[in-house]
């Protein structure tokens, strides 16, 4: 039954418990069944996104920055419950998980192959290089190609990795000449070590110079409703198929902003705004794979269940008028 037929019937929890219960076939059923054929948008729908061509995801992700502590600094102060989250995660079918060297730093990559190795078949793990990070709250960019490559060989050992499916350069070392810094990449991409590169907060223009050092497969910025200073780059990547990453796709540290237009289609769905968030970015793009994180299994479960959310063509617009 669709979440437009259940209204007024339904409170937000049964949603999330109804929308949960085919696990793992709530991220893999075909556009049709998720959402409908009848929305102008159903192009953008397909749950499978290939990264680089090859390398199937299902478009809804998770990102693994916030299971570490405060200020995503040391250890998550619940380290039984980080590993919870990350099985559950697999569990509802979850097979792209987002981290980072910076994110700990090296707690989010120890805590992932703690929780998941051996890795079931299909799961890809995309990690980053290239921040560094002198204390809580600070990042620092580290572009030198000897730096990157110590990153990568670093990263395969605490995944317990042969070879890293996404590697991406975290951000651009404005010290270190661009294409200094992917030959680096290039170079650990020739020997096995990694299998895709991926950049992050990049505009179009460095996107293009990048590709012509090496294949880039995604590209990975902030972007949520109300932060849409990445729509070039967004446009860009639709235009030559790469994957499009948003970070702080419900709207971060900040929150999303509220509003009338926003409660109204939310009670409408029995649904949180949080959760049209995440439809409304599916919607947007078939390239478009968010990874929502948190350190909370049932913010993960109703993360997941927004994929089953259907918005119609004139709540997609609504919302989409609300950028900020």
């Amino acid at each position: 039954m669709e979440a437009s037929q259940q209204k007024g019937t339904i409170d937000r929890r049964t949603f999330v418990k109804l929308s949960l219960a085919g696990g793992a076939g709530l991220l893999t059923a075909g556009s049709g069944a998720l959402f409908g054929a009848e929305s102008s948008l159903s192009t953008s729908m397909n749950s499978i996104f290939k990264l680089g061509g090859d390398l199937p995801v299902n478009r809804l992700g998770f990102g693994a920055m916030r299971l570490t502590g405060e200020n995503i600094w040391g250890w998550p102060p619940d380290r039984a419950n980080a590993l919870k989250v990350l099985r559950r995660a697999v569990e509802l079918g979850v097979n792209l998980i987002d981290t980072a060297d910076a994110y700990g730093p090296e707690v989010s990559e120890l805590l992932i192959a703690e929780a998941l190795h051996p890795y079931p078949a299909g799961l890809v793990i995309a990690t980053k290089g290239g921040l560094t990070r002198p204390g809580p709250g600070e990042w620092e960019p580290n572009g030198r190609p000897d730096y990157l490559k110590g990153c990568v060989e670093k990263s395969l050992k605490r995944l317990r990795l042969e070879r890293i499916d996404l590697y991406q350069l975290h951000t651009v070392d404005p010290k270190v000449p661009m294409e200094e810094s992917l030959g680096a990449l290039k170079e650990m991409q020739a020997a096995g070590k990694i299998r895709h590169v991926g950049l992050s907060n990049v505009s179009p223009e460095k996107i293009v110079r990048a590709r012509k050092v090496l294949p880039i497969v995604s590209v990975q910025n902030r972007y949520n409703i109300g932060d849409r200073k990445s729509e070039k780059a967004l446009i860009y990547c639709e235009k030559e198929e790469l994957g499009f990453m948003p970070w702080f796709p419900i709207g971060g540290g900040g929150g999303l902003k509220s509003g009338a237009a926003l409660d109204a289609i939310a009670k409408t769905h029995s649904a949180s705004v949080y959760q049209l968030a995440i439809a409304w970015l599916l919607q947007r793009s078939p390239v478009m794979l968010p990874i929502p994180g948190t350190s909370k299994i049932v913010h993960l479960e109703e993360n997941v269940a927004a994929a089953k959310l259907k918005l119609t063509p004139e709540e997609w617009k609504t919302i989409d008028g609300l950028a900020g």
